[in-house]
């Protein structure tokens, strides 16, 4: 990379229209960040230590906790450093890093999305034939999937985005490195790279949102022909966080890279509730919705209060 720029390295000048508020901004994120990940340490916890949740449902969640904290990773204790007042640079080859992890696990996490939308689909539409269907084997591929699709396309844009001559302006008018932000500083013509970015994130978040909707649609089909109304209740809860998390999930990132024409303002919101508000509410989601998990939490907080008392 360092033979196409003159750049060492990019200022990030912060979230946009918030000056005079960067302490205020700093407690509130700090606390957001702290608790997504203390949040979904205590999930993936749960999961672990408890023999009832090692099933296929619960092998996805728990992936899901492990992506919910590396992914606000990438960007957050970056911003936290720029809010704090310390150095707002980031070197050309960080740049690049951080662009290119935040759309892998952001592309990883959407197809683990529609993973767990197959595995509800397959529980309900298909119960007798479910040990079979979801085996070890299809969980582990359908995973590995996931991380493929996520390497593929972060390694495409990180190529086009940072294959661009940077010899110019290096003040990137956003809180962390991404194609909307970055491009527009290219010395050469980066049309191709904007219309390439935004066409297969856009595409593939739109593809993903659309397998979803259609494993629900045959859920909630099969669900209205359940006899019992405790038997749809009970179908309809295993259902219903998963469906919230997902609609915080692919919603932003929707409305950010399929825009004619993007607003910083807007995508700076977007991409706030996107990066570090959805991971948190993950958490919350999954814990206050699923009464498995709320069990094998109690059982770890009550096993954690117990040994710090002795």
């Amino acid at each position: 990379m360092s033979n196409h720029t003159e750049l060492n390295e990019f200022i990030l000048l912060g979230i946009p229209q918030t000056e005079g508020l960067e302490t205020l901004l700093f407690v509130i994120f700090s606390f957001i960040y702290l608790f997504t990940l203390l949040g979904n340490v205590l999930i993936l916890t749960a999961i672990v230590s408890s023999p009832t949740l090692h099933t296929p449902m619960y092998f996805f969640l728990g992936l899901l906790s492990i992506f919910d904290m590396c992914f606000p990773s990438v960007t957050c204790p970056k911003m936290l450093c720029s809010l704090s007042g310390l150095s707002q640079a980031i070197s050309y080859k960080g740049c690049a890093a951080q662009l290119f992890f935040y759309h892998f696990l952001g592309s990883a996490e959407g197809c683990l999305y529609s993973a767990m939308a197959y595995d509800r689909f397959v529980a309900i539409c298909h119960p007798l034939r479910y040990k079979l269907i979801m085996r070890p084997g299809v969980c582990v591929g359908l995973v590995a999937t996931a991380g493929l699709v996520g390497c593929f396309l972060a390694t495409v844009l990180t190529s086009f985005t940072f294959q661009l001559t940077y010899c110019g302006p290096n003040r990137v008018d956003y809180f962390f490195c991404d194609l909307p932000a970055v491009l527009p500083l290219a010395c050469a013509d980066s049309f191709l790279a904007q219309r390439v970015g935004s066409t297969n994130v856009g595409f593939l978040a739109l593809m993903l949102w659309l397998s979803v909707c259609i494993f629900y649609t045959r859920i909630g089909i099969a669900i209205l022909r359940i006899q019992s109304a405790k038997g749809r209740q009970k179908a309809f809860s295993t259902c219903s966080a998963h469906l919230t998390a997902i609609l915080c999930a692919y919603g932003p990132v929707i409305i950010i890279y399929l825009q004619p024409t993007p607003k910083p303002s807007l995508g700076a919101v977007v991409q706030i509730l996107n990066n570090i508000v959805s991971p948190m509410l993950n958490s919350l989601i999954y814990s206050l919705r699923n009464r498995e998990v709320k069990r094998s939490l109690k059982r770890v907080l009550h096993n954690v209060i117990l040994n710090s008392v002795n």
